[in-house]
């Protein structure tokens, strides 16, 4: 029979670990409650030898001195699989009823020093203080957004915050998977087209020189292309002229950096990120697929805060906030307006155009059955299965699109390089047969 290690608490408050012997994870979970004890952790083991045991516990010593706080000292903000984790952990405690207090203290002890163990030993003091769970996690935006909070609100004037965190964990888990599946497609032409740029600086500054001198040795007339070459690889090697202070190597490594500054600072202002929300859904190919991508998340946020128990308005006002872009945006305010004046739902986002017409009827069929959040919810899985196609075209035709762009620049470059060489032959021809 298989072994189990867990992580628990006692009726006072005290962590207990061991193992226990059971058929399955859930069987062992029944074993540890029947106890009286509340696991936060139930995983296989393996028992070295193979036999005995007998499934005897072994229990560490609860009596144990607690570590001090200390010093913690963190940088940089909390990723959202650690937030999911935490979140999916807390749910966890709640449904085997321990109170919240004791639960948010057991999972910010075993946080390593980070920026969450910070936030964590926050919420902790604010909770202690009388402070509901919802108003404590508002207090630290950067690791608990307007969405988190307001479903943990929900959660508790419902009385079901078990569930809604278990829901948000989900939720995030979802966002996480469609993000890595967008990342992960555009990794390949990234490297590919990275490695090519290398490559073409190389043969420009090492190259291209020594057949200049070549060249200039035999001194033949030059094509057209040979001289633009040879003039793009001075400037690549900063010999241009003496004006160049910086080579063109410099700016060519440093340009990715410099673009996506640029990029940056162009989204940080309003008609900025207005002009390129609106540019980048107009792109063929990518710019269907961030559509996509778009629509799944923003049906996926408001079926969840809706199903949660959020008002509708304040939902939709979340969600166009979280929504990431500007088209978006747009039309869920005109949603907004729509909802609050006793319109419908689906009318302002038809007259909007931003989203297919069956994700359109499939909003209105909701709104008309009352099932407005399952609706919501079917379209997201929907269109996250379409975002996988989309992808999936996307690199069908990155590929070729990068062949034919690598094999133009590499053939410009031997054209260059040995038209002169011909010209050469050809008069060392002529001279020989004189």
């Amino acid at each position: 029979m298989p072994t189990f290690a867990y992580d628990a608490v006692n009726n006072a408050g005290k962590k207990q670990s061991g193992t226990i012997d059971a058929a399955s994870a859930d069987e062992a979970l029944k074993k540890i409650r029947a106890q009286g004890l509340f696991p936060s952790g139930v995983k296989e083991q393996k028992i070295a030898g193979g036999a005995g045991g007998g499934g005897a516990k072994k229990v560490r010593d609860p009596g144990k001195k607690k570590k001090g706080k200390g010093i913690n000292i963190s940088f940089g903000g909390v990723s959202t699989k650690k937030l999911t984790l935490f979140t999916r952990q807390l749910s966890t405690l709640q449904d085997a009823g321990l109170p919240l207090l004791r639960s948010l203290q057991i999972l910010e002890s075993q946080q390593k020093p980070s920026k969450l163990k910070t936030v964590l030993q926050g919420v902790c003091e604010e909770v202690e203080s009388g402070t509901s769970l919802s108003e404590a996690m508002a207090k630290f935006p950067k690791a608990f957004d307007r969405l988190y909070t307001k479903m943990v609100a929900a959660g508790e004037v419902g009385g079901v915050l078990d569930v809604i965190l278990q829901r948000l964990a989900d939720f995030m888990e979802k966002g996480q998977r469609l993000k890595r599946r967008i990342i992960g497609a555009l990794i390949y032409p990234a490297v590919v087209i990275f490695i090519a740029v290398l490559i073409v600086t190389g043969i420009m500054y090492f190259v291209i020189p020594k057949f200049q001198e070549i060249f200039e040795d035999f001194d033949v007339k030059l094509p057209d292309l040979t001289i633009f070459m040879i003039n793009a690889s001075k400037w690549v090697a900063g010999t241009s002229s003496k004006d160049q202070v910086v080579p063109g190597v410099i700016w060519i490594l440093i340009s990715p950096i410099l673009i996506f500054l640029f990029f940056k600072l162009v989204r940080k202002t309003g008609p900025g990120r207005a002009i390129t929300d609106i540019i980048v859904l107009k792109i063929p190919v990518l710019g269907t697929m961030l559509r996509k991508t778009a629509i799944a998340r923003f049906t996926r946020t408001l079926g969840t805060l809706i199903s949660a128990g959020v008002p509708i308005l304040e939902a939709i006002l979340i969600t166009r906030d979280t929504s990431g872009n500007y088209v978006f945006e747009q039309a869920l305010t005109k949603v907004h307006d729509s909802i609050r004046e006793g319109e419908t739902f689906a009318g302002p986002l038809r007259e909007a155009k931003v989203c297919d017409m069956i994700v359109v009827n499939m909003i209105d069929v909701g709104e008309e059955t009352g099932d407005l959040d399952v609706m919501l919810m079917k379209i997201a899985d929907n269109y996250d299965e379409e975002v996988d196609v989309a992808v999936a075209s996307l690199l069908s035709l990155l590929e070729p699109f990068m062949v034919v762009v690598l094999g133009g620049i590499v053939l410009l470059i031997v054209l260059a390089l040995f038209l002169p060489l011909v010209s050469m032959i050809e008069s060392v021809s002529n001279t020989t047969k004189k």
